[in-house]
């Protein structure tokens, strides 16, 4: 059964799923969808052209779908996209997206977005991510299943985090971060791979092996950053895991990639 708090102010037009709770205070906004069970604990704002997916439970003072903060943005009916089983804690949020950017922010599932964090316009958020408390993501920034974004770490505009990435908290992160890196620093640098990820998500032994030894090869000091991609791709062609570091070094991006100190590839 759906419960409404006699507090809470919900638009006639708003669509409302089956065993939905909106707790004290909140408001949700004619253009929102709220998907089967989702929950609203108490003075939680959802605006825009917002659907929030089924199970999905937001803590109080989130606000959730307001326009994003873009001077280019003119009032265009741009979304914002939830998934399923998502925890939003305190103070999170999250903005639509722009005309610039496909008009679209999206948020995949079970993913955790702890006090304070910052979704800007037009990101992209895969599964199972998890923001820890204050960490904020620029605009248009695209994040990969599994990675997490430390406490009060910053991702510039347009950058890409790999899937199983880790970023150390406190990280400025101006560059790309392949998959199953790990990055810390006032401006990030790659510190190596991120082995407790790769354990706790099941990976064999002999995967993690491969994955390093790719990585040295990858960030050796002997030649171009081409050349040793070509080689690691040759020699590693079978490994799922590694072309996927490959195919990311190789995919456009406005950013290139975050590497290492040449100390620490060896």
């Amino acid at each position: 059964m759906t419960t409404i708090h006699s507090t809470a102010i919900v638009s006639d037009t708003a669509k409302i799923g089956a065993d939905v709770k909106i707790g004290p205070y909140s408001v949700i906004g004619p253009n929102v969808t709220l998907g089967d069970g989702v929950e609203l604990m108490s003075h939680v704002v959802v605006e825009g052209h917002t659907s929030v997916g089924a199970g999905t439970r937001i803590f109080p003072f989130s606000s959730i779908g307001h326009q994003p903060q873009d001077l280019k943005f003119h009032g265009e009916a741009s979304r914002l996209e939830i998934g399923e089983r998502n925890v939003i804690r305190e103070h999170v949020t999250m903005n639509p997206g722009t005309e610039g950017g496909g008009m679209l922010t999206k948020v995949g599932d079970e993913c955790l977005f702890m006090v304070g964090a910052h979704v800007a316009h037009d990101c992209m958020v895969s599964n199972n991510v998890i923001l820890v408390n204050n960490a904020t993501l620029g605009g248009h920034v695209m994040i990969d299943d599994w990675a997490i974004i430390g406490g009060l770490a910053a991702v510039h505009q347009f950058v890409r985090i790999g899937r199983h990435a880790m970023i150390g908290g406190k990280t400025g992160v101006e560059h790309d971060v392949i998959p199953y890196g790990t990055v810390t620093g006032n401006r990030a640098r790659l510190e190596g791979l991120n082995i407790v990820g790769l354990k706790r998500r099941g990976f064999s032994r002999d995967e993690i092996h491969d994955i390093r030894k790719a990585y040295r090869l990858i960030f050796a000091e002997e030649g171009t950053m081409a050349e040793r991609v070509a080689d690691v791709f040759e020699d590693f062609s079978k490994n799922e895991p590694v072309m996927e570091i490959i195919d990311f070094i190789r995919s456009d991006s406005s950013r290139g990639i975050c590497k290492p100190h040449m100390e620490d590839a060896s």
